[in-house]
């Protein structure tokens, strides 16, 4: 049961496999691999908003504003690839920044700030962008996105850095022991002397980072800064940390698992392209996933 995730994963790949020889050949893994790196970052800083038993429904538009700020600097301004793309992902995290001030500060209940911060996000994409997609530059974006490391499209290289990061952080430093303490425990953290505020406003900013970055990891893949991008992206970062085995209320999380979670989204996804389903169905099934995680879950703890 401690290794459900794996297995719903394992089957999945046989049941598709099964039901499409095109499953299994190099360009639709690497292809589907590549389409959820920005997933995967984003579920990086939802992972551990969740472990400190908070929520943050921001992420999906903040990788829309990522998105169109990365292409304003290079359009409007005139910035380099670089610094575009380093002004994004600053302006996504001073935006989590604020949401973790209000959630450790302000004592407003995650939820509600970050439903706010949503709001104020996906408006601030709109207002920049004027309600249209920005086109980047040839050689910018475009470059990035077509980049490849040998048959590995550099995409995906980069996101299993962005995961080795968050693995160590996670299992071996002191902030990822204090951020799991935070959600299992908080009064013993305070009772021990640990500023816990300080670690949610970081947890929060680092969520805001890693939503902008996967909005730039959109526009290196459309070539495009779009306002609406990212629409219900945060609903899949949850249900991704939730099927890796992660808990609700906090304390209990996995890097891998997380990403392992976002595998089995995107598969889901991509054997019903495959096989011609429309994307209705696709919602109802992960959905049912979800639940069947769930449920997983709650027996694995009576069990345990």
């Amino acid at each position: 049961m401690e290794y459900s995730t794996i297995i719903m994963l394992v089957v999945l790949i046989v049941v598709s496999s099964l039901i499409s020889d095109k499953f299994f050949t190099l360009g639709n893994i690497l292809n589907l691999l590549r389409q959820n790196v920005g997933l995967v970052v984003m579920s990086m800083g939802m992972l551990f908003v969740i472990l400190t038993g908070g929520i943050d429904l921001s992420v999906g538009a903040m990788s829309a504003f990522g998105s169109v700020i990365v292409a304003t600097c290079l359009v409007s301004f005139g910035f380099g690839t670089v610094i575009s793309i380093v002004v994004a992902v600053l302006s996504g995290m001073v935006l989590g920044l604020f949401t973790g001030l209000l959630v450790a500060y302000v004592k407003m209940a995650p939820f509600i700030a970050t439903l706010s911060m949503m709001t104020i996000s996906r408006g601030f994409a709109y207002m920049i962008s004027n309600g249209s997609p920005i086109q980047t530059p040839i050689g910018t974006m475009n470059v990035i996105g077509t980049a490849r490391v040998g048959v590995f499209p550099a995409l995906i290289l980069f996101a299993a850095v962005v995961v080795a990061i968050f693995f160590i952080v996670h299992k071996y430093t002191a902030f990822g022991r204090i951020v799991i303490a935070v959600g299992s425990n908080s009064q013993a953290v305070q009772l021990a002397g640990i500023q816990i505020k300080r670690y949610l406003v970081v947890v929060y900013a680092i969520s805001g980072l890693c939503a902008a970055m996967a909005g730039v990891v959109s526009a290196t893949r459309t070539y495009i800064g779009s306002p609406s991008i990212g629409t219900s992206m945060e609903l899949d970062a949850i249900a991704s940390v939730v099927i890796g085995g992660a808990s609700l209320s906090g304390g209990r999380g996995f890097v891998l698992r997380t990403v392992v979670g976002v595998i089995i989204l995107g598969l889901i996804s991509n054997i019903m392209n495959l096989v011609g389903v429309p994307p209705y169905p696709q919602e109802v099934i992960k959905g049912l996933i979800i639940i069947a995680a769930v449920c997983v879950q709650g027996f694995t703890k009576r069990t345990v």
